[in-house]
């Protein structure tokens, strides 16, 4: 199933994070996990924030995605399942 993870980082634990590299590994661990089709990284109401697209797999837990940004980063995180325009036309 296709998900779309997409997430935000408070200003001040951002600065933290760039200040000790925590950032940089939090996001390099992000996509290796997930191995997304598709990763943007951009500002949410000032703060930084991502939204990755992503094939969820059986194997692949939620927990393994969210915990890491929520631990290191204090990351707002919201996922959803998602599907092409293509998969939504065969649907109806």
């Amino acid at each position: 199933m296709r998900c779309i993870l997409r997430f935000s980082i408070p200003a001040k634990k951002g600065n933290e994070a760039v200040a000790d590299g925590t950032l940089a590994i939090a996001f390099k661990n992000l996509v290796e996990k997930v191995n997304p089709e598709a990763a943007y990284f951009h500002l949410d109401d000032g703060c930084r924030a991502g939204t990755i697209i992503f094939e969820a797999t059986e194997q692949l837990s939620m927990a393994e995605i969210n915990e890491p940004l929520f631990a290191m980063l204090e990351a707002k995180i919201d996922i959803q399942p998602a599907i092409s325009l293509d998969e939504l036309l065969e649907k109806l």
